[in-house]
């Protein structure tokens, strides 16, 4: 299980949230604090995977907690959830080392991808020994358009085109249903399919019928 700390000055909000982590199959709630001193020692405590954090604290901002952890050695992965907007905040949040920032209010939907990201990347760097670039570039986030090293006779436009139709299928589908939902060959769709696969961006599950071959069907990662 990933444990969550969820760090909010108001009750009921941290209540929500601590609902909405809970509802997320292999995340539980490990705590949570009202406040940056409560944040810290909870951290402490409890050593938590990742801590959901308010900037607004009536001690302190939650930018001053995330340092203040860092500089204590916690190495939780810290999610921002705040409604502060402004650009300064956001950066600094950022350097501060801040994975990702949802404005409030946000869908129990939006929370959910996020921490689903996070444990995708602590499951993928506790796995690595030496990093392709392909596992930087997804740990770190894509690259621009058109600057991934894509295989000779794959396209970037494409690989951006059966990314997105990945993306859009969360459950998963075959090469067929790619290529019709993209208007491609049903071969070109699988090239990039198992392209992704070989990348680690997506993953392959088979799934048997009541004849002939399995039908291999694709995930995205991430």
């Amino acid at each position: 299980m990933t444990t969550v700390l969820v760090v909010d000055d108001d009750f009921m909000v941290a209540k929500l949230h601590s609902r909405y982590v809970s509802a997320v199959d292999g995340f539980t709630v490990a705590g949570v604090a009202h406040s940056g001193a409560e944040a810290l020692r909870a951290a402490e405590a409890l050593r938590p995977d990742i801590v959901l954090l308010d900037i607004y604290l009536p001690d302190m901002d939650g930018i001053g907690v995330l340092r203040a952890l860092r500089s204590a050695g916690h190495g939780a992965d810290a999610l921002f959830i705040t409604a502060a907007r402004d650009a300064g905040t956001i950066r600094s949040a950022l350097r501060a080392g801040a994975l990702h920032y949802l404005i409030k209010p946000f869908s129990q939907a939006a929370l959910r991808e996020q921490l689903l990201h996070v444990a995708s990347v602590r499951t993928r760097l506790a796995q690595l020994d030496e990093a392709r670039q392909e596992d930087v570039d997804q740990i770190f986030g894509t690259r621009p358009p058109g600057s991934r090293e894509l295989p000779k006779g794959l396209a970037a436009h494409t690989a951006d085109l059966v990314e997105r139709i990945l993306r859009d299928h969360p459950a998963g589908l075959s090469a067929a249903e790619c290529a019709e939902a993209g208007s491609l060959s049903r071969v070109s769709a699988r090239r990039y399919l198992e392209y992704f696969a070989e990348t680690g961006r997506a993953e392959v599950t088979l799934r048997y019928g009541g004849t002939g071959r399995p039908e291999r069907r694709y995930r995205r990662v991430g």
